[in-house]
Formats: structure tokens, C-alpha cells, sequence
């Protein structure tokens, strides 16, 4: 037994300090003409809900806008505000940082099809996971029943947030685990998006 794709939603996160991008909003950074939040949501596209955790932008489609409290939690606090903005909490919520462009709803399928239904037994969530086995927590899809924190997670990494889960693992492509820290990054995105090839792996 699987979920219903409607018993599932998603949660695209968009702040940090992007530091290393002299603090540029990564969301609206463009790679082959579609910004990242865009991309995000391409990815999500078959879901019938998303939240986007960071400031309010016009989008291609109807999502809803959250911010953690306080502002600047990280993203074990940004997640689980987005988990607050379902109207109704989905069964299965597909967690996905916005910096990872190469991530398709082929992704999304391979981790939904990986958590599997909720049998008893089954796993709390699945997670992407690169050539050298490092977890990517955000890119996962998860129970939000099993995401939880004492108190608040202001501060949490995600990797603490998801300690204690059951995960499957779920092998990604090296397309799959680029992700956007630097200005090379982006310059070599744009570069493997118009066919000329990039390599890399999740940092």
C-alpha cells in the first residue's frame, strides 16, 4: 500500500545567510531562465499543497508563505514552521532545500515510492543520499508524526531534528545532489542546465 498523492505535501525552504553568495536571496537566483524557488516547485509540482518557508514572492503557483518564529531558527525550526502551515497535516510531507535545482519530481517519486505506505514497520521517512553515502535531510520525505522536538528547535540542524528516525536511503544521480553555496555554483549549474555538462556532489 502507498499514500495518495493527496495525502502528501510539500515544504520548499528558502532562507540561510548564503554567505558564500555575498548574501544574495537564492531563491531568485535563475538557472535556464527559471529562478530556484521555481524550480522547487516544479518538483513539487504534482503535490496538491506546498509551503515555502522564507519571505513572500510571486510564484507560478498558489503556496502558502511561512516564516519561523523567531526568524533565523535554521532549518530544523524553518521545517517544522512549514509543517504549521498545512491547513490540514498531510500524511507525508516532502521536505526540499531551495538550492537544489537538479532535484525533479522523478526525485520526489523515488523517495515516495522508498518511504512506502503506513503499515506498521515501515520507515519514518526516506532521504536522498549521494555517492559517498551523506544524508541529504533536505531532500527527503518524511511522517511529520515522527518529526518532533522537545520545546522549541530554534537552532536544531536537521540532522539532529532526524537523529532518531528509521530512514531508507534513497541513491541520488550527481545531477540529483548539486546544490548552490557559491557563485561557481551557480556559474557551473548554468552551464550543465544549457548541456555543456558539470559535475559534483552534495557539500
Amino acid at each position: 500500500m502507498t499514500f495518495e498523492r493527496e495525502t502528501v505535501g510539500g515544504v520548499v525552504l528558502t532562507g540561510g545567510s548564503a554567505v558564500r553568495l555575498d548574501g544574495a536571496d537564492k531563491a531568485g537566483i535563475e538557472v535556464a531562465g527559471h529562478t530556484l524557488l521555481e524550480r522547487a516547485l516544479a518538483a513539487l509540482a504534482t503535490l496538491p499543497e506546498i509551503v515555502v518557508v522564507g519571505p513572500e514572492v510571486p510564484t507560478s503557483r498558489p503556496v502558502t508563505f511561512r516564516l519561523e518564529d523567531p526568524p533565523g531558527g535554521g532549518p530544523a525550526a524553518a521545517l517544522l514552521a512549514g509543517l504549521a502551515g498545512f491547513p490540514r497535516r498531510p500524511d507525508v510531507v516532502v521536505a526540499l532545500a531551495v538550492d537544489m535545482p537538479m532535484v525533479t519530481g522523478a526525485t520526489v517519486d523515488r523517495l515516495l515510492a522508498a518511504l512506502g505506505g503506513p503499515e506498521a514497520g515501515t520507515p519514518d521517512g526516506a532521504v536522498l543520499v549521494d555517492a559517498d553515502g551523506r544524508r541529504q535531510p533536505l531532500c527527503a520525505a518524511y511522517r511529520p508524526a515522527a518529526l518532533a522536538a522537545p520545546g522549541s528547535a530554534h537552532g536544531w540542524s536537521m540532522r539532529r531534528l532526524v537523529a532518531d528516525l528509521r530512514l531508507v536511503e534513497v541513491p541520488a544521480t550527481a545531477e540529483e545532489c548539486q546544490d548552490v553555496d557559491t557563485w561557481e555554483d551557480v556559474l557551473r549549474l548554468r552551464a550543465a542546465a544549457r548541456g555543456q555538462g558539470a559535475g559534483g556532489t552534495c557539500t
